[in-house]
């Protein structure tokens, strides 16, 4: 018999990025006192990660939990990059409900419509969440309005439109049902979750059935499943079978070694849990997302929606260029292949295949950001490698034709800057979908583009927009190729010999174009040292030295004055580098080179390729 757990809750919050979800979980955290009066407690408490706290982003889904009024609410912090939608789409299956976060000046963005649709689609019930009243040019009753359009857009059910909204100020700490109360504290967002998200349901005497919607891994533990308890109960040392919905071959018996539940931010070791309990098990080797836990006399399965597929790929290779191994811990194929291989045990929505050649492995992912943090990962853990220029991945249809990924590309920048943009992005195969006023003085503009044509255009989009204009992107499905694009109009500067950068060579190099380094750093023959602005490639020496003469000293030397270089993120090198360029990554340094480094096997295989 199907039963209500009434003592437990279990939502996801979900939105467009930079809307506020982390820094609303903090505050019910704190309001529902799960630290102590006098603990000192970091702002986003659940961006636990280094390169989230940094670039202030989620990448990993985080389970916590909270009790109020004697109920026991079950939340999961949920990523708002479309990179990381593989994140949202699994973990939703955990939960009967969603807060949706949206800022009360932007409105529903390109993100806050995809997150909200994955809800829908898995008919959740939506406690809606206008965040942000205390910002001065905040717009509640209209974003309102907004997101009621956006409920009818998506085709949401009569219930679903008849979502509670809660107006918030997350940093404030408090929460209003109505826009004319008192401000106090996050009460009425709890009585909302309370009153309008389901409790779960489930029979408690049916054969057990766990859904793993997350892996987290543990150097100590290996692999801890985390999902809930849909039908039966769990418990330390319980026989099951794993079965997987989408893989009828998987079948084997495993044993519950440890058990726990989340309590606050830590996870407590339970004995027992029942229907409804969102619960982490370690002890199975072979666990993966979409796995199902089940009674081993009757393994059913339930069903899981297949991850969506990457749609650009890259290449991480062993570094051979003549600086290599001088700066990084681990450097072989052996340990890459160990480190990415082993991503893939949190990742659902990374790929990774070994090709013909041992020292090269081919690495696919959801967007360049997704790819980019495992880069950065795995720099600062200390590998050393080289990776390639990120290629999208093709399709075919039935016709044989090419189709390639399509994504629909949000901008809103100030007035007078949306002509260039318009104008980039053509040249990049993009097309207006529409344009309409955002704000005073902003337009905001939708296109259409092959995913290939936004690879090395953030930076541009930066610059043209004087840093005011903010770019979010959606995947769009595949469509009939668009045609070629050139990526790069500009051309590289390439350092002639191996050897030290001085202030002279730099000198006589600036004038060719912009530099990326400075005096004093190695440099090989190969390494690209700056960019041109004609098309094509231009060689100098940047190790050159002033010949002293009796009339000249060395010293002076001091005179010249060095234009300071462009310094690179990972973001910008990654958008920077051609495709017949690489990019070396250390734990120090990441330089750009030439594919093939000997200036003479290059100029015969520009020719052998025309």
């Amino acid at each position: 018999m199907r039963i209500k757990r009434d003592d437990v809750r279990n939502v996801a919050i979900i939105a467009h990025v930079d809307h506020g979800k982390t820094t609303l979980v903090d505050e019910l955290l704190k309001q529902s006192g799960v630290f102590r009066a006098n603990q000192e407690v970091v702002e986003r408490v659940m961006d636990s990660n280094a390169i989230e706290r940094e670039r202030g982003i989620t990448i990993l889904s985080k389970n916590t939990a909270v009790t109020y009024g004697g109920t026991k609410i079950n939340i999961i912090d949920t990523p708002g990059h479309a990179d990381f939608g593989g994140e949202v789409e699994r973990v939703l299956k955990m939960v009967n409900g969603v807060i949706l976060v949206v800022d009360a000046f932007e409105g529903p963005m390109p993100q806050t419509k995809f997150v909200l649709q994955k809800a829908l689609d898995l008919d959740l019930s939506v406690v809606v969440c206008i965040n942000k009243i205390d910002r001065p040019e905040a717009r509640p009753a209209e974003v309102v309005d907004e997101v009621l359009e956006l409920f009818l857009e998506l085709d949401a059910s009569d219930e679903q439109l008849d979502s509670p909204f809660v107006y918030a100020s997350a940093k404030g700490g408090y929460a209003v049902r109505d826009l004319a109360d008192e401000p106090k504290d996050m009460k009425p967002l709890f009585d909302a979750i309370i009153d309008h998200i389901p409790a779960p349901e489930g029979d408690p005497d049916a054969d057990t059935q766990v859904l793993i919607s997350t892996i987290d891994y543990n150097e100590y533990v290996g692999r801890i499943g985390v999902g809930k308890v849909d039908n039966g109960s769990l418990r330390v040392n319980q026989e099951v079978a794993l079965a997987n919905y989408h893989d009828p071959s998987k079948s084997k018996k495993v044993k519950i070694s440890r058990l726990y539940e989340f309590d606050g931010l830590d996870k407590v070791e339970v004995d027992e849990a029942g229907v409804g309990s969102i619960v982490a098990i370690s002890g199975i080797a072979d666990l993966h997302i979409g796995d199902t836990l089940c009674a081993p006399e009757n393994p059913v399965p339930i069903p899981f929606q297949k991850i969506s597929e990457p749609t650009i790929a890259m290449h991480f290779m062993v570094n051979d260029s003549p600086l290599a191994g001088t700066e990084g811990k681990y450097v072989t194929s052996r340990h890459i292949r160990d480190r990415l291989f082993r991503e893939l045990n949190t990742d659902v929505s990374l790929r990774v295949e070994e090709t013909e050649d041992a020292d090269r492995f081919k690495v696919s992912g959801r967007g360049e950001l997704h790819l980019s943090v495992l880069i950065e990962n795995m720099r600062r853990e200390g590998y050393e490698f080289a990776v390639s220029k990120a290629e999208v991945i093709y399709k075919k249809d039935d016709a044989g034709r090419r189709l390639e990924p399509m994504e629909l590309v949000y901008i809103d920048v100030p007035d007078e800057y949306s002509g260039t943009v318009i104008q980039k992005l053509s040249l990049r195969k993009g097309e207006l979908q529409g344009m309409s006023p955002s704000g005073t003085g902003y337009t905001r503009m939708e296109f259409s583009i092959p995913s290939r044509g936004l690879i090395g255009y953030r930076g541009d989009f930066l610059t043209d927009t004087k840093g005011n204009g903010v770019m979010n992107q959606l995947f769009d499905g595949y469509a009939p190729y668009k045609g070629d694009i050139q990526y790069r109009r500009q051309g590289s500067l390439i350092a002639f010999e191996d050897g030290e950068s001085v202030t002279y060579g730099l000198f006589n190099a600036q004038e060719r174009g912009k530099l990326f380094i400075g005096p004093g750093e190695k440099v090989y023959a190969g390494m690209v040292v700056g960019v041109s602005p004609k098309t094509e490639d231009i060689e100098v020496n940047v190790c050159k030295t002033k010949h002293l003469t009796n009339t000249r000293s060395s010293g002076s030397d001091e005179a010249l004055k060095l234009v300071p270089p462009v310094i690179m993120s990972l973001e910008q090198a990654l958008d920077f580098i051609d495709t017949d360029e690489l990019l070396e990554v250390t734990p120090e340094h990441l330089r750009l080179r030439k594919k093939i480094l000997d200036s003479r096997m290059r100029k015969r295989a520009s020719i052998n390729n025309k």
